[in-house]
């Protein structure tokens, strides 16, 4: 990504307990999730004038997130990811978020020598 929108702002690592899976214990059994949220911006107004108001309240996203993981249930962690960047689009400002990026991870979930499973989404805003 270039231009305007080279700037990026993330939120790393966030770790939620949910229920996300195709299997039944998967839905009822809370496992660990971790997020994370990267969006595509236009920062420079917020760093020339110092204004909340000309960037990203990224709490804000934190809990939105949040409440999407936590949620209900996806059978897939695309689905999951698919939802966190349709309402980061919706609940950002234009100009400010061009695209955004989003990371599920769900460690654990499978037996053996690796970390777990990941899905990497990137949305931009259509033209």
């Amino acid at each position: 990504m270039s231009g305007p929108f080279a700037d990026r702002l993330s939120l790393l690592g966030m770790r939620f307990q949910a229920r996300h899976g195709v299997l039944a214990r998967e839905k009822e059994e809370p496992q660990p999730f971790e997020i994370d949220l990267v969006l595509h911006a236009d920062l420079a107004p917020a760093a020339e004038r110092d204004d909340l108001a000309a960037t990203v309240d990224y709490a804000a996203l934190r809990d939105l997130v949040q409440a999407i993981v936590v949620g209900p249930s996806f059978d897939l962690i695309e689905a999951l990811a698919g939802a966190i960047a349709r309402a980061t689009l919706a609940a950002t400002d234009p100009s400010v978020v061009n695209a955004v990026e989003v990371a599920v991870r769900k460690p654990g979930a499978l037996a053996g020598d690796l970390d777990g499973p990941e899905v990497r989404l990137v949305r931009e805003r259509p033209a």
